[in-house]
């Protein structure tokens, strides 16, 4: 087994006797989920790296660090692939429901396209708080998991030919836009993705480069961290307290596995 399936497998708990299949997908992306952190801290301190399979396994699987769509679904990308899925890397645009329009930052967002047995499906791990949890068909139907409903549409626009859209549990009525993306434009190769780290790095409209932020779904809710605030959703409810930056650094080890800041 080669070190990024063993490392990969090692860091969100299963057995690399474990054979991966369409069944077992949902439950490797919620461990995925609940182990690696969606975080913003190698921006926030300049020390970005450029985006290789090395570097990626170094950051994620090594360091036990986290990361933003552009570094956590290229490394499950890899481990899926490895371990005999056909997918591929597309990029999209996020919907901003502060301003009610498409982000600024142009195609940005970066997630999995994985094809099964004739079907076509949406997969992502690096949405931050938004993530279905499970593969969601590019057909239209609706996909339930503990973290709300999830659903794709063929929808022809400048942003892409699909859009997810979203219902997440104890937070929304209605559905609502998460973003488009593009099948007809998949990644070529990994350069796009230092494209893509360049612009959230640096882009004045970008929300990642501006203050820390570690986000990640638990098995009863989420737990999110920025350098003013802590914020625990627990069955639906949430409680929140404001910290200072000491605090930051022990909760950032406590609750997302960080060795050191």
């Amino acid at each position: 087994m080669n070190e990024l399936n063993s490392l990969f497998r090692k860091r969100i708990g299963i057995p690399e006797s474990l054979k991966l299949t369409f069944e077992t997908l949902d439950y490797i992306l919620e461990k995925t989920a609940t182990t690696l952190p969606f975080e913003n801290l190698s921006i926030i301190s300049n020390k970005t790296r450029a985006i290789t399979k090395e570097n990626l396994i170094n950051k994620l699987l090594v360091k036990n660090e986290g990361g933003l769509c552009y570094q956590l679904n290229p490394l499950l990308y890899f481990f899926l692939v490895e371990n005999g899925f056909s997918a591929v890397l597309v990029r999209g645009e996020v919907y901003n429901h502060e301003t009610k329009d498409w982000s600024k930052l142009g195609r940005t967002h970066v997630a999995i396209v994985l094809r099964h047995e004739g079907q076509t499906y949406l997969v992502d791990t690096g949405f931050g708080g938004n993530l279905a949890l499970k593969s969601v068909p590019l057909n239209g139907e609706t996909t339930s998991s503990m973290n709300g409903q999830f659903r794709v549409k063929e929808i022809e626009s400048v942003y892409g030919n699909y859009i997810l859209e979203m219902k997440l549990k104890y937070k929304d009525i209605d559905w609502k836009i998460g973003y488009a993306f593009d099948t007809k434009r998949p990644l070529e190769n990994l350069s796009e993705l230092n494209e893509v780290q360049d612009i959230i790095a640096q882009h004045k409209e970008s929300r990642f480069n501006k203050t820390p932020l570690i986000t990640q779904l638990t098995n009863d809710g989420n737990v999110t961290l920025t350098d003013t605030s802590f914020t625990q959703w627990v069955n639906g409810k949430s409680k929140k307290e404001q910290i200072d930056n000491a605090k930051f650094s022990e909760l950032a080890k406590q609750h997302f596995g960080f060795k050191e800041l």
